[in-house]
């Protein structure tokens, strides 16, 4: 018994497995007699307040600010490490997943703006334009050797500069009042991180402790709060002089599992609460609903094999080795699963509930029929052993 859990927590499509399961449970629960209780449990409220200290908020918006910020925090960890020393270290290995991710990321925007412009859910742009990387490459590990190891990296690269474009749109677009005296001290402390990393100090308590001050400053400035854990990843000192590997390395270790096997699954758990109603269908064929089913099932393989192209055919880029075009629109395909951080903006976007649910009810569709496309093309493709010039 033992023996099989650690082959699953260690297997590439157990967090993706587990994630699917947490949405199973939650939309068995939001759609039976404890759905009621359910939703109290969530909006229940937990932590501490005084006059001048504010941390009592409800348990969905601890998972939501909270739990998800250290799940930023690895994304920015990913991001560093990507940058400094791997995929995105040079414009060469860097110059495809950068190009598909920007097309994958504007396409989706642009399809979602033109349907719902004039309407109360314009807002909602951001809704398509990120990958959930647990599942997509939860999907691309279930064909084993049907899908060349380069995709997985190409995958990979390209669903962490998508992070990266959806963090930025998060900061500019989806904030609300700003308070500069909170961004002055978050920026203070940040700045005094960087006096640390710069000054040699490697013990990780040193970021972290001044982090969490950091997350309460940004939470209350107006920008949201998941933001802190990107900005202080970028101060985690990336290299040592010792023979131990560096704390940025250390800290990403620690936070993989769980962040995979406890964190989004609780985010999921926390947000796919839909409970199932009739006039959800119409919500389907709405602008909405339209945007975001579009904008992730064609927009995120369009952007991606567009950019491609473009790419290939200005020899700024090649094909990544073993692959061939039909792989790159079943990466595409994949790319429109679109899960935790589509649901992330949607609750970002709207304040009307009914919206809000029809939106994570379209995102689930959408998510679905991509993963079931992309599945099939890559199923269905050959490894094309003749391709060997994409490096990595």
């Amino acid at each position: 018994m033992l023996k099989t859990l650690k082959i699953f927590f260690q297997s590439p499509s157990g967090a993706g497995i587990l994630l699917f399961i947490y949405v199973l449970i939650s939309l068995g629960i939001s759609n039976s007699f404890l759905g009621t209780s359910f939703d109290r449990l969530l909006n229940y409220p937990l932590g501490y307040e005084t006059p001048n200290i504010h941390l009592k908020y409800s348990v969905a918006l601890w998972i939501n600010d909270g739990l998800m910020t250290i799940f930023f925090l690895l994304v920015g960890l990913e991001i560093k490490r990507e940058v400094l020393d791997g995929g995105l270290s040079t414009l060469r290995l860097a110059s495809l997943p950068i190009l598909c991710a920007f097309g994958g990321a504007i396409v989706p925007a642009l399809i979602y703006m033109i349907i719902n412009q004039g309407t109360d859910t314009g807002r909602g742009w951001g809704i398509p334009m990120a990958t959930d990387i647990a599942f997509a490459l939860a999907i691309l590990a279930m064909l084993g050797k049907k899908a060349p190891l380069s995709l997985k990296i190409f995958l990979s690269a390209l669903a962490i500069v998508d992070d990266l474009i959806a963090i930025l749109v998060i900061a500019l677009f989806y904030s609300t009042e700003l308070h500069i005296i909170y961004l002055v001290y978050a920026g203070v402390l940040l700045l005094i991180l960087y006096v640390f990393n710069k000054i040699g100090i490697r013990h990780l308590s040193f970021y972290l402790i001044p982090g969490l001050f950091i997350w309460y400053f940004i939470h209350h400035s107006g920008i949201h709060a998941t933001i802190a854990g990107v900005l202080t990843a970028m101060m985690i000192p990336a290299k040592t002089k010792e023979r131990d590997s560096s704390p940025l390395l250390r800290l990403e270790h620690a936070l993989i599992n769980p962040i995979n096997f406890v964190i989004i699954p609780l985010f999921a758990l926390a947000n796919t609460n839909i409970r199932f109603e009739t006039s959800m269908l119409d919500g389907l064929f709405s602008p909405l609903g339209i945007g975001i089913i579009l904008g992730l099932c064609v927009g995120k393989p369009l952007g991606i094999f567009l950019m491609s192209k473009l790419a290939i055919k200005l020899h700024i880029a090649q094909l990544p080795a073993e692959a061939n075009w039909m792989h790159i629109i079943g990466v595409g395909s994949l790319a429109g699963v679109g899960f935790t951080m589509a649901i992330f903006i949607s609750l970002l976007s709207f304040t009307d509930n009914l919206l809000i649910e029809e939106a994570k009810f379209s995102i689930l569709i959408a998510s679905l029929i991509s993963g079931i496309i992309g599945y099939t093309l890559l199923n269905r493709s050959k490894v094309n052993l003749k391709e060997q010039q994409y490096v990595l």
